[in-house]
């Protein structure tokens, strides 16, 4: 692995950790309420996209390892570009039903290559 494919899977990582962690125990609703907490959400998935868009450039092959790589980049767009029609549902549910997954998959990739 390329020293800076690290360094993007980190902080894909790191802003989906933050993510699990800001919303452990948080209700939809509260989330709905907490202006807060939904714009940091939303920066996280926002970095978490930059990072895998630059991965795909820098080191597809390492990007091919995530299936949902095109659609981490898709979000980040639709929160960039049409942040003005994100809906709080779709990003709670992404956070419950596919960022635990997308975790796991940055820890396996993590430990299973090496730094060139």
């Amino acid at each position: 692995m390329r020293p800076r494919t690290a360094v993007l899977l980190e902080d894909i990582r790191d802003a989906a950790q933050f993510i699990l962690d800001e919303t452990n125990d948080v209700t939809l609703e509260d989330y709905e309420a907490d202006r807060r907490l939904r714009r940091a959400v939303e920066r996280s998935f926002e970095i978490m996209g930059e990072a895998m868009r630059r991965l795909q450039q820098a080191d597809p092959p390492t990007a091919k390892q995530f299936p949902t790589a095109r659609i981490v980049v898709d979000f980040r767009n639709v929160l960039i570009h049409g942040y003005d029609i994100v809906e709080n549902e779709i990003v709670w549910r992404t956070i419950q039903d596919s960022l635990p997954d997308l975790v796991r998959e940055l820890e396996r990739v993590l430990t299973t290559v090496e730094v060139d």
